[in-house]
């Protein structure tokens, strides 16, 4: 099949947002957990994460616009206590974590209608969430707006990592295939991944070669 910039532009809303948030592919699914400055705990499912910069350890997170009328809870707990965590989804909590998308009222916690379990580690400022294995915490550092589509682009930097010690490679790399990681696709699709592969880094005078 082939869409051209007028059928894009004439489909059906939601069709054209099932195909367009598709066409991007596989991508993480976290959780993230914030807390209001009144101490209400928040959680909410995204598959817009981002890798923007090793040193210093930087992640981006795209906010989309809400409808009008409607609050944005995670973003508006970013803003105001400039922390937040980033939780992998594993394959035991996709139903819980796909329900924290609901439009609950921001006195209602995610965690309690979901059944998941808000975890405070280290102090962090965020809750993280007991039931992932990776769990991250970010200090909102920066953030841009895009007129074009109203989304707004945080950016964290990376300031406490929890992790199971055997998922962690001699390298540094992470295998998360043992922790039953999740991505996600469009809208409502969550898939397991597999054993998958490693290639050596690549230089222009050597054939491609896998790590074993």
């Amino acid at each position: 099949m082939h869409f051209d910039r007028t059928d894009i532009d004439t489909l059906e809303q939601r069709y054209r947002g099932n195909l367009i948030n598709c066409l991007s592919g596989f991508k993480p699914a976290v959780l993230v957990g914030t807390k209001s400055t009144e101490g209400q705990t928040n959680l909410a499912i995204f598959s817009n994460l981002l890798h923007l910069g090793a040193n210093p350890a930087l992640l981006g997170l795209l906010v989309r616009p809400a409808p009008a009328g409607t609050e944005r809870h995670t973003w508006e707990n970013i803003v105001a206590t400039q922390h937040f965590t980033v939780n992998h989804v594993n394959e035991a909590i996709v139903p819980q974590a796909h329900q924290t998308s609901a439009r609950y009222p921001r006195e209602t916690s995610e965690f309690s209608a979901t059944g998941l379990t808000p975890e405070w580690l280290a102090d962090y400022p965020a809750p993280f969430v007991a039931e992932a294995t990776v769990k991250l915490g970010l200090r909102l550092i920066d953030q841009h707006h895009y007129d074009i589509n109203h989304t707004t682009l945080l950016i964290g930097e990376v300031q406490t990592i929890h992790l199971p010690s055997e998922i962690l490679r001699e390298d540094g790399s992470l295998d998360l295939t043992q922790e039953h990681a999740v991505a996600a696709c469009g809208l409502d699709s969550y898939h397991t991944t597999g054993t998958g592969c490693r290639y050596r880094y690549a230089k222009p005078d050597a054939k491609p070669s896998k790590i074993d």
